[in-house]
């Protein structure tokens, strides 16, 4: 099991070297569990949340599928849109592009947001 994460840990590290959230264009950062999914938007410049949501926040209990993970993407960028973010840097957090994580983007770029 702990090989799972340190392998997790690992691609972020290495996707963190590349990516970093400016004033201009700041970072959405995503966070799976097998109850929650949670996405904040970071300026790293100042090192700052300006915006997040989460499932939670959705009032779904249970699990996380396809559809509550579009939700809490079209939140954050909604959120992000009012407060005058349209560009963002994608930060998959470790997690393959597949499944809930894809279904978070597709709804943050049908919310606005461009990346």
């Amino acid at each position: 099991m702990a090989n799972i994460k340190d392998r997790r840990l690992r691609i972020k590290k290495g996707i963190r070297k590349t990516l970093e959230g400016t004033s201009a264009r700041p970072r959405l950062s995503v966070f799976r569990s097998n109850k929650v999914i949670y996405a904040q938007i970071i300026d790293d410049a100042s090192g700052h949340t300006l915006t997040s949501s989460s499932s939670v926040e959705l009032d779904k209990k249970g699990g996380v599928n396809l559809t509550i993970s579009k939700n809490v993407g079209k939140k954050v960028a909604e959120k992000a849109v009012a407060s005058g973010i349209k560009e963002i840097v994608f930060d998959r957090n470790g997690y393959l592009y597949h499944g809930n994580i894809k279904a978070l983007a597709e709804g943050a770029r049908e919310g606005g947001l461009k990346f």
